[in-house]
């Protein structure tokens, strides 16, 4: 069910949510937490989307905060708020409210949100585009326990870690750190079937990929050793190479898909490293709404302290910090090292 209101109050679509649940036949409110989405028009189905599919985990009343420009100097000095109202089989498993602002209510989105939160229940904002430099202390990332945004959707990606781990507030993540969560549980699995000591790490993946640096700043803090960043074409995160005493351990992927697990003693086992969704990232991040003190130690280590990235051509076997970005879409891989050098550096 979908109700259109033009130029109403935050009063009016509370009393056209109640009479959407009552015409639906669901009265009670079972939705489990609040999340206030705001991006532009552009985005806004992407984002309305992937929320809807994360729904079905986190049913949820989903806020769609949309801030449109007023063309003509007379429309800015006004103020208008329109909403859609969607309930039912048209808001998956919760509830959704599509906002569009107008005028001067622009710059007091929080007024309007703030009466539509539910009761007794968390609040997650989520900038799909666009994010403040500190989320914290935006007025609507002040309403939420967590704040999500993404570095890769900012103009300077890697540039953009530095500005958040400045301004880093408990409770503040990034989708480019949740892209990177298989790689994680992977290389600390492999690690654990061995007893040895890294001694070095290169990561490689495609250029102006946040979730690389993420990962190589997650493992030269976790394991205190040199980290390199090392380019590819792609797709996303391609390989991790860790040097250790008992020999090299290497997990690669190719093609964004399908990886290769290889350690010194033990065939090549093919792991499922599959790209994710977007969805599948929301859904993760609303799992837990408490402080992440590891996406926070990795941020804080600084980019400027991994290793100088060397193209795959020029430096082979060089040691890097980067993660994988399974949104971020690239050409082709490029052709990979021989065959022998690989298997020497197999992990």
């Amino acid at each position: 069910m979908k109700i259109d209101l033009t130029d109403t109050t935050a009063s009016k679509i509370n009393k056209a949510l109640v009479q959407g649940r009552r015409a639906v036949g669901t009265p009670a409110v079972g939705m489990v937490l609040t999340l206030v989405i705001v991006t532009d028009e552009e985005n806004a189905y992407d984002a309305l989307r992937a929320a809807g599919d994360a729904s079905r985990e986190h049913p949820s009343r989903t806020l769609v905060v949309i801030k449109r420009v007023s063309r003509s100097p007379r429309d800015r000095t006004g103020s208008r708020l329109d909403a859609e109202v969607r309930v039912g089989a048209d808001a998956g498993t919760g509830e959704t409210v599509i906002l569009r602002l107008y005028g001067e209510v622009l710059n007091h989105a929080q007024s309007v949100v703030l009466p539509l939160l539910l009761p007794d229940a968390p609040v997650v904002a989520w900038w799909p585009v666009n994010a403040p430099t500190d989320p914290a202390k935006d007025p609507l990332g002040s309403l939420a326990q967590r704040r999500v945004t993404d570095t890769y959707a900012a103009e300077q990606p890697i540039q953009e870690l530095t500005a958040r781990a400045e301004a880093y507030t408990p409770g503040d993540t990034d989708l480019s750190w949740t892209r990177i969560t298989p790689w994680r549980s992977m290389l600390a699995a492999a690690l654990d079937q061995v007893a040895c000591k890294v001694t070095a790490v290169e990561v490689e993946g495609e250029e102006f990929n946040p979730s690389c640096e993420l990962l190589g700043m997650w493992l030269a803090d976790r394991l205190d050793v040199p980290v390199k960043r090392s380019l590819s074409s792609g797709p996303g995160l391609t390989a991790v190479r860790m040097e250790t005493d008992g020999g090299p351990i290497v997990l690669d992927r190719a093609d964004g898909s399908l990886a290769t697990l290889s350690m010194r003693g033990q065939p090549d086992r093919a792991v499922a490293l599959k790209r994710r969704e977007t969805a599948e990232l929301i859904a993760e991040e609303l799992r837990r709404l408490d402080p992440d003190d590891t996406y926070a130690s990795a941020l804080k280590y600084g980019v400027d302290k991994l290793g100088e990235g060397v193209e795959e051509k020029t430096a082979p076997n060089a040691k890097d910090s980067s993660g994988n970005a399974d949104g971020a879409e690239a050409g082709p891989a490029p052709a990979k090292k021989a065959a022998p050098a690989k298997k020497a550096a197999a992990k």
